[in-house]
């Protein structure tokens, strides 16, 4: 699928691409391929002169070559975006950036949260973009915006685990809960810093390649910035989740020592009664020990049944079994 954008009054307009004269016809500013076929590929490669990397070259670059200049002076780079859906796991997905004809190409599997966003602001904010260098930064910028989103979720869904484990009758069901809960949030906390740590690289090779204008050098700081400012978040939020973690562990723990506790006080309480069974069989005389002394069962019985209560009476009034 290619969409294809070309500047009109400052505004993003996307043209409707269902045919290579209809790709030949414009000036684009930035031709976006989603999981493009090999005649959309070709397209791009006999207009433009430029060749569109496949998946598994995406994919399978080194994040020490992600950002280079080719021979015939196009410049490619590889970034990851965060995808944070209700419905999925949160992932990343790696995009290939080219700039090539005073025009950018990008390249990535499926249909992405922030290029979305980024369509729909420069239409609604004309003279946003001036080049195809204006809708990289967007890119980033809106990127940085979109993780710090993600970052106030999960600021809420923390909020919510933590009114689950600080409840008074915090059961193992609610532990599992509550450990599934963290372990989502930890995934995609560690996602985001990451995330992050790529945009922040990919910012930093376009200033220092002296790519950019005054204007677009102060936005890309400004990016730059904000993306500091979420380091701070991500950390405080690994501090809270192995806080909240290690509070869930804690109740796990007490929960299985209030079942240890029961069978500790019962293995107290019926040591007594057993001795005195002990006894009784060992100390009457005959082989009818009733014959001897008729009392000798409802004595033996009653002594057993006092000597199983008197521990858990005492156990009671020290306050042991609450």
């Amino acid at each position: 699928m290619i969409n294809v954008f070309v500047l009109h009054n400052g505004r993003l307009s996307q043209i409707n691409v269902e045919n290579r004269a209809d790709l030949e016809n414009t000036l684009p500013i930035w031709v976006d391929l989603t999981d493009p076929n090999e005649e959309e590929r070709e397209w791009v490669k006999s207009i433009y002169g430029v060749t569109l990397p496949g998946e598994d070259e995406v994919k399978d670059i080194e994040a020490s070559a992600r950002y280079y200049e080719a021979d015939n002076g196009d410049l490619h780079l590889r970034t990851d975006f965060l995808i944070d859906d209700d419905d999925e796991p949160a992932r990343t997905v790696t995009v290939a950036f080219i700039l090539a004809r005073d025009i950018l190409f990008s390249v990535h599997t499926i249909d992405l949260p922030v290029f979305r966003l980024v369509r729909m602001r420069a239409r609604s904010r004309p003279g946003s973009i001036a080049d195809y260098k204006d809708v990289l930064l967007d890119l980033y910028a809106t990127d940085a915006e979109y993780s710090a989103d993600a970052l106030e979720g999960i600021y809420q869904n923390l909020e919510d685990v933590s009114r689950s484990v600080l409840q008074k009758n915090f059961s193992d069901q609610d532990a599992a809960a509550a450990l599934n809960s963290i372990a989502v949030e930890e995934d995609l906390n560690g996602r985001i810093r990451r995330n992050m740590m790529d945009t922040r690289r990919a910012v930093s090779f376009l200033m220092r390649g002296r790519l950019l204008n005054a204007d677009q050098f102060e936005e890309a700081r400004q990016i730059l910035r904000d993306i500091e400012s979420l380091d701070g978040h991500t950390s405080f939020l690994f501090d809270k989740i192995n806080f909240l973690m290690d509070a869930t562990v804690g109740f796990i723990n007490i929960n299985q020592n209030k079942i240890i506790k029961i069978f500790s006080v019962a293995s107290v309480a019926f040591l007594p009664p057993t001795l005195i069974a002990s006894i009784y069989g060992m100390n009457f005389k005959g082989w009818f020990p009733e014959l001897d002394w008729q009392l000798g069962y409802p004595f033996a019985l009653a002594l057993m049944l006092g000597s199983a209560i008197t521990p858990f009476w005492y156990f009671r009034r020290r306050g042991w079994l609450k």
